[in-house]
């Protein structure tokens, strides 16, 4: 773990907004799923949205959609995860992950192989 670089995070109120980046190594050229997991305390990790760097739909996760937009910057080897309208729920550990080819739809922490430390978002009512 922490083979993929993030930033964002921070602390907000309910409502607000928050931008998380995740940059792969400049090492990794071929095209990535990339994509953001989060973890709450005392629950399993969950799939928030991923990526094909390659091009098509991003896939977002029901609780999500709507509200966050992920997309990204191929020349950087970076993705971004734009959050608005942020709830209580939505306060978690997220981390970024990725893996070679295509993003496989509704996403499981198996199926990726690469991942970062994690970055802590807190949204207060």
């Amino acid at each position: 773990q922490g083979y993929l670089e993030e930033s964002g995070g921070g602390s907000v109120q309910a409502g607000g907004s928050l931008r998380l980046s995740c940059t792969a190594p400049t090492m990794v050229h071929n095209y990535l799923c990339m994509g953001w997991f989060r973890q709450a305390p005392g629950k399993e990790r969950e799939g928030v949205s991923s990526i094909y760097t390659g091009g098509g739909n991003p896939f977002y996760a029901t609780f999500v959609r709507g509200r966050f937009t992920i997309s990204h910057h191929n020349a950087e080897n970076t993705v971004f995860l734009e959050m608005n309208s942020l709830q209580p729920e939505d306060t978690a550990i997220y981390y970024c992950a990725a893996r070679a080819g295509l993003c496989p739809g509704p996403m499981s922490v198996y199926e990726y192989h690469l991942w970062g430390q994690g970055t802590q978002v807190t949204v207060s009512s």
